[in-house]
């Protein structure tokens, strides 16, 4: 087993409640079920941890349509259908149909892997309960061929969820949870770091207070993540846009420069430009 403890990486900053988490859950050899704001990172921490631990990563992406059995196994019964149809000599080995899913292929690997689970809650509400035994023993019975399938080391199971459904709570019990909180100015200034370590310190100074108000505004739908401020960054330097452009009393608009990577709808737009409207008018 791999003892290496989980501490971030160079292109990762975890927080210590988030390292204490991951740790736990890992020691405890529990699912850690990760929660919080679109955009704080959930999915990367799987790969960050597979990174920290030099482990192999199964990524299973979860849509409307996944089905448990879908991480297991399935068996394509149109394809041996067609095959024995065409006398093709594969249709007698019924293992020539199986296809192995994620969590196969993880309990498979010969290094301690990392296993995500992405947005669980895009499932049906039996998803999670389907998962139960699979998850708990680590193992699941092959119908088709007889045969048990058992993982040869118990992975790291990281399961990421956006708040879209609430999870039973049987489910729930069997995991360490985690939620994400958003990053703070402190800790946002270490992330700006990692992926801008060049960038001058005035404009991220007037970024970030721009940024927190965006996030502060009534009313607004969606308030922009961590992501969209590093793509806004990106875009503030390629543009050049110097540090008082981004200053309240240099602004002609209470709309951000470059706003297109900050706001992501209509509404928050409209909004906006509201607010400036009324701001012109009391004004004069």
């Amino acid at each position: 087993m791999n003892r290496k403890r989980f501490q971030g990486t160079d292109t990762f900053v975890a927080t210590e409640d988030l390292r204490i988490a991951v740790n736990a859950a890992v020691a405890l050899e529990r699912p850690l079920l990760v929660k919080g704001e679109p955009g704080t990172g959930k999915t990367v921490l799987a790969y960050e941890i597979a990174k920290a631990l030099e482990a192999p990563l199964f990524a299973w992406y979860i849509k409307s349509t996944t089905k448990a059995q879908h991480g297991l196994y399935e068996y394509d019964a149109v394809a041996r259908l067609r095959d024995s149809q065409l006398g093709d000599a594969r249709v007698h080995d019924i293992r020539n149909y199986i296809l192995k899913g994620k969590l196969w292929h993880a309990f498979l690997s010969d290094a301690r892997p990392v296993l995500l689970i992405d947005e669980i809650d895009k499932a049906d509400i039996e998803f999670p309960n389907d998962l139960l035994l699979e998850l708990d023993k680590m193992e699941f019975h092959v119908y088709e061929t007889g045969e048990t399938v058992r993982a040869r080391l118990r992975p790291v199971v990281v399961i990421t969820s956006n708040n879209e459904k609430e999870l039973p709570d049987a489910f729930l019990r069997r995991c360490f949870f985690h939620y994400i909180s958003f990053p703070d100015r402190e800790t946002m200034l270490r992330i700006v770091d990692v992926h801008f370590p060049d960038i001058q310190k005035r404009l991220v100074r007037e970024a970030l207070t721009l940024f927190y108000e965006v996030r502060e505004v009534p009313g607004l739908k969606k308030r922009p993540s961590t992501s969209e401020l590093l793509d806004w960054l990106k875009l503030l330097l390629a543009e050049e846009i110097p540090p008082e452009a981004l200053r309240a009393s240099e602004r002609r608009s209470l709309i951000p420069p470059l706003y297109g990577a900050l706001l992501k709808n209509e509404q928050d737009v409209q909004l906006f430009e509201r607010l400036a409207f009324i701001n012109r008018r009391e004004e004069r």
